[in-house]
């Protein structure tokens, strides 16, 4: 059976939370736990036989940005043993936005990374050069928190051993090739540049006014929902970017403007096409759009 270790540095817990909601619960049959925050198993213990090559480590999650700790485990740092931990797994998977590039305990602090990355560089703790016993860099599973079935997507797939190839922030295509814009049910308000003034209706576009990153925004929330049920711009709410390096951003709920137009256009989007869609599409929207649903 192959084993998995979770691990926590700086991190507020969503993404357990989120492995909480999983409902493939027969994942749970074809894995053995070593050590995860919420069980009753002792992190040293787990660790300590790992050290003495008494246990094969197969998985290792972190959970969490990586700063200096005054945290020991077995004698070793926090960020030390991390590293130890890396070198022996045969996959390593940093889980959510924060453990993939720093997240919000980043940016305010120049020593507190992700595993691979800070941000949109090579300056993690493990370095730009890492590869886990597998040949992998760090598998990113970014997001804040990052949805379960891509959890369950990654696990089960690295217990089969099978290839998952990874885009330039080493986060899974599968997940990340799509845009969250793909999907939205919003589309048609987004192509004929009809706006939302207020959050929680059902009707107008999020990005214009509201602050919405989902043309801007690698993941699939729009074609995986949440809870299988629904997803942020389903109910109103703006997309804010949360499995971008760039996340959190200041006011995320409001576009920020230059010269009447969003500073930061669509994926792939000139400005020079942009304005001229923009006006063709104003000028004729189909009345439809401009009434309630």
């Amino acid at each position: 059976m192959k084993t998995l270790l979770w691990i926590q540095g700086l991190s507020c817990g969503a993404n357990t939370q989120s492995f909480l909601c999983m409902e493939h619960q027969h994942l749970f049959e074809k894995i053995a736990i070593l050590y995860h925050p919420l069980s009753d198993k002792s992190l040293e213990e787990s660790v300590r036989l790992l050290l003495k090559d008494e246990k094969e480590l197969d998985i290792l999650i972190v959970e969490g940005a990586i700063g200096k700790s005054i945290r020991h485990i077995c004698s070793h740092s926090f960020p030390n043993i991390v590293k130890i931990l890396s070198s022996k797994a045969k996959y390593v998977v940093a889980l959510g936005d924060c453990a993939s590039f720093g997240g919000v305990h980043a940016k305010s602090n120049i020593h507190i990374t992700g595993l691979q990355f800070r941000f949109k560089e090579f300056g993690g703790l493990l370095g730009k050069t890492f590869l886990s016993k597998s040949s992998y860099p760090v598998i990113n599973i970014a997001g804040c928190p990052a949805h379960p079935e891509w959890i369950f997507y990654v696990i089960s797939s690295l217990l089969e051993d099978k290839n998952i190839e990874l885009d330039e922030f080493n986060r899974p295509k599968d997940i990340f090739k799509y845009l969250t814009h793909n999907g939205c049910l919003r589309n048609e308000y987004f192509e004929w540049k009809v706006e939302s003034k207020e959050f929680g209706t059902k009707e107008g576009c999020l990005f214009y006014e509201l602050g919405c990153r989902g043309p801007l925004t690698h993941s699939s929330c729009n074609k995986i929902l949440w809870n299988g049920v629904s997803s942020k711009t389903r109910v109103g709410t703006p997309c804010v970017g949360c499995t971008e390096f760039d996340f959190p951003r200041e006011n995320m709920l409001k576009t920020e403007q230059m010269m009447g137009l969003p500073k930061d256009l669509p994926i792939g989007v000139s400005k020079r096409g942009y304005i001229l869609l923009s006006g063709i599409a104003k000028t004729f929207t189909p009345d439809r759009l401009k009434n309630k649903l």
